[in-house]
């Protein structure tokens, strides 16, 4: 038995789910400073205005409610997931968790060297929020954990 195509409703909604994950992606270093829940905030403003919300606290959390706990999560996994193709890896920043995580990406899937990580961490700018001494740094599998520095 054949595979049924995806309905229309199924297809909007993945070009949807698609068309937001890029737009996060596309302007996520707008919003300064950056690996913040300050930087976060920024661009759920714009989107609501974007959306046609007035700015009032009200309207924002009308907005927040209408894009639900899965987008909500989704969007926030686009924001501070970043993947770096030429390094072969994914750095996964949430402010809300302690540590910055580092997975590898495709390739031979061998735990990142401190060269890739050094590079990925000063490339999305990271450097100054994290633990820098290799001996504080973990491993979780083949992902390398990161202390974030205290916030300030």
């Amino acid at each position: 038995m054949a595979d049924l195509p995806p309905d229309a409703s199924s297809l909007q909604a993945s070009l949807v789910d698609f068309a937001l994950a890029e737009l996060v992606r596309q302007h996520r270093r707008s919003f300064q400073p950056l690996w913040t829940a300050e930087s976060w905030t920024k661009l759920l403003i714009w989107l609501a205005l974007n959306c046609g919300c007035s700015g009032d606290q009200a309207s924002l959390k009308r907005f927040a409610e209408a894009l639900g706990p899965a987008a909500w999560g989704r969007l926030r996994r686009v924001y501070f997931g970043w993947e770096l193709e030429d390094l072969q890896l994914q750095v996964m920043a949430d402010p809300a968790e302690a540590e910055v995580l580092l997975l590898p990406l495709g390739g031979d899937g061998a735990v990142p060297t401190a060269e890739r990580i050094g590079l990925a961490l000063e490339r999305v700018g990271l450097t100054p929020l994290v633990v820098l001494d290799q001996g504080q740094w973990g491993r979780l599998d083949r992902a390398v954990v990161i202390p974030r520095l205290p916030h300030p």
